[in-house]
């Protein structure tokens, strides 16, 4: 029997750090020694749901533990791209939390070093990742159930938490902006669903809408996509009320030349507060579905990509792609932006 794959964590600054852990742990591995700067809010969440994992000293210590394959890492967004070279430069595979970088000069660097060392980047890009509806809706394409996709819509609203936020949130210098953000997860799932390499953003653009107390801050933003045969449009925003029973009613809708399929991925407004409804139409089924049952490929893949040096889990130049085009939008928006 294979002796179980052992990971790292290095910084726990966003709550994403929770679910990287379990999947992970839940998929076979073990949590061997975890390290974060100082006390992040995420921390007294994370004591309590990995309370016999060891904190180490150093952040090094993990580095240069021969014993630990992959390291896991939410750390400021800013400091991401730095720990997954130090860590590809110790013989370690990476996931990260997204965005897993800022700059183009980050993504260059990722892209030299994995060619480099023959090690794994991987983004948990959780929008796809790690709701099971949207591995139903990736079954159900495959399958052929809409015919051939030819747009792809995304919403994704987020609740600000405004008093739980640190203050690297708010600059988009340390946390990317919100196309970069929170935008991956769109891009992700755009060119997964087209089945595309890359694509063009034909339109981006950002707002502050209600934070005039933190000016560099956008609280709203939007983009259009095309790829070969596909459009795509997503929007983004902080204002999620607090009347909504979960952090955000995010929304995936699919539009195929046979049918149409609609993700309601954390809650159904309105209805239930039950996740994970897809309702499907084509031309001969016209039903809501529970999808909750689906499954997460993702981490068991990632794991036996690890042993096996394959990309089962995600393409390698796929997770590059999507940073770069994540980056390319925030910085086109950024050059376009008038508001404050």
């Amino acid at each position: 029997m294979a002796e179980p794959l052992r990971m790292g964590v290095v910084g726990i600054d966003h709550r994403h750090i929770y679910t990287m852990v379990s999947h992970m742990q839940a998929a076979g591995a073990e949590l061997a020694g975890w390290w974060t700067d100082g006390t992040p809010e995420p921390l007294e969440g994370f004591l309590k749901r990995f309370p016999d994992a060891r904190r180490v000293a150093t952040a090094e210590a993990l580095y240069d533990d021969p014993s630990i394959d992959v390291i896991l890492t939410a750390a400021v967004p800013c400091d991401r791209a730095g720990i997954a070279l130090r860590a590809m430069d110790a013989g370690k595979d990476v996931m990260t939390d997204k965005p897993g970088c800022l700059t183009l000069a980050d993504l260059q660097a990722l892209r030299a070093k994995v060619a480099e060392t023959g090690r794994i980047w991987s983004v948990d890009f959780s929008e796809r990742f790690e709701v099971p509806s949207v591995t139903m809706a990736a079954e159900l394409v495959a399958e052929g159930a809409i015919g051939r996709v030819i747009q792809v819509l995304g919403l994704g609203p987020h609740r600000l938490n405004r008093a739980t936020r640190p203050g690297w949130f708010f600059d988009p210098a340390r946390n990317g902006g919100i196309l970069a953000d929170i935008g991956s997860h769109q891009i992700d799932q755009f060119l997964f669903f087209a089945g595309a390499e890359t694509a063009e953003i034909t339109m981006a653009t950002t707002a502050n809408r209600a934070n005039p107390q933190d000016p560099d801050f956008r609280d709203f933003g939007q983009m259009a996509l095309r790829a070969e045969g596909v459009d795509g449009y997503v929007r983004l925003d902080w204002f999620t009320p607090d009347g909504l029973p979960t952090w955000g009613d995010g929304r995936l809708f699919l539009l195929g030349t046979e049918g149409t399929i609609e993700l309601r991925k954390y809650v159904d407004a309105g209805r239930s507060e039950k996740s994970d409804t897809l309702i499907l139409t084509n031309g001969s089924r016209c039903e809501t579905i529970d999808a909750s049952g689906a499954g997460l490929p993702y981490f068991a893949r990632l794991v036996a990509d690890i042993r096996d040096r394959t990309e089962t889990a995600m393409p390698q130049a796929h997770a590059f792609k999507v940073m770069e085009l994540a980056i390319t939008a925030q910085e086109m928006a950024d050059r376009t932006a008038t508001d404050q």
